[in-house]
């Protein structure tokens, strides 16, 4: 279980905490970030929100620390979950990430994709905290064919079986986001994230470029002006506010810049959420000067 820092213009510090759960002491690992004068911080909030800052240029006002959740559901259940959060907003952490795929382990005998975000869901429903006093973020799942995850899509109902592809076409971003509604017993969602990409991209630990899978799948590649066509429906709808990008490379960031420009959506395109640690180091290059420009923050 992580915290993940969310800021703009990538100057950054690091910390470690510790929390005690229903049943065992967790360890917590936390990156932190202060932001220069070109970030968007906030004094307003400072009574609830721990060191406030806004997503990039969006409005969306978020503590310093995020609160990752992706192991609720396998190795957190209800009771240590809502302990979790209980102490995550008591402390001014008002920003929470799941994902539609979530939890993990996916090669545990319980998983089940999408219980991280029911649980999620069932904590909203008892009240603990007013739902508008939380940014809640979530992901839908790129490319994977014969998907668990695009099957649970059908919830409250039985998964679609067989299952089907992982896509980013426009039916498929329509239905992950109204199951994702469903399952965080919410009105809207306030940053929504491409989890990875439909075209070819190493990521997920892979480091090198392979253009033989590239071509493989460029026939068969969903363009990225779709999903961003199907997103803008999501958002005049009042179903998500802001995107957000996972697991991108440079040159996706700006396709995706171009698809928004041409939708009139530019404003709407937020944050990046690319591996970023002690030992990993690639963001620093190429893709920081992009999201430096174009004023995308990095979570």
């Amino acid at each position: 279980m992580a915290f993940i820092a969310s800021y703009s213009r990538f100057q950054r510090s690091s910390s470690s905490v510790r929390m005690i759960s229903s049943s065992s002491i967790l360890g917590l690992s936390m990156l932190t970030a202060a932001a220069n004068a070109l970030s968007t911080t906030s004094s307003a909030a400072a009574t609830n929100i721990c060191n406030g800052r806004y997503l990039g240029k969006s409005d969306l006002l978020v503590s310093e620390s995020c609160l990752g959740t992706m192991t609720f559901g396998i190795q957190n259940n209800d009771e240590d979950a809502f302990q979790q959060l209980d102490y995550a907003t008591s402390t001014g952490c008002n920003f929470i990430d799941t994902a539609e795929l979530y939890p993990v382990p996916l090669t545990s005998p319980e998983y089940r994709a999408g219980a991280t975000e029911e649980i999620l869901g069932r904590y909203i429903a008892k009240d603990r905290v007013c739902r508008e006093d939380l940014v809640i973020a979530t992901k839908i799942s790129g490319y994977s064919p014969n998907s668990r995850v695009a099957a649970a899509r059908s919830y409250p109902n039985e998964p679609i079986s067989p299952p089907p592809d992982c896509r980013l076409d426009s039916s498929s971003v329509k239905n992950a986001v109204d199951a994702s509604l469903r399952r965080l017993n919410t009105d809207y969602i306030d940053l929504y994230q491409i989890h990875w990409p439909d075209r070819y991209v190493p990521s997920f630990g892979m480091t090198t470029f392979q253009h033989t899978q590239a071509q493989q799948r460029e026939d068969d590649e969903i363009s990225i002006l779709e999903t961003a066509s199907a997103l803008k429906d999501m958002i005049d709808e009042g179903k998500i506010r802001y995107i957000g990008l996972s697991n991108e490379s440079t040159f996706g960031v700006c396709q995706w810049i171009n698809a928004c420009d041409q939708l009139g959506i530019r404003d709407k395109l937020a944050t990046i959420q690319n591996s970023y640690n002690l030992l990993d180091r690639r963001f620093d290059s190429e893709l920081a000067e992009a999201c430096h420009h174009y004023d995308i923050g990095l979570l």
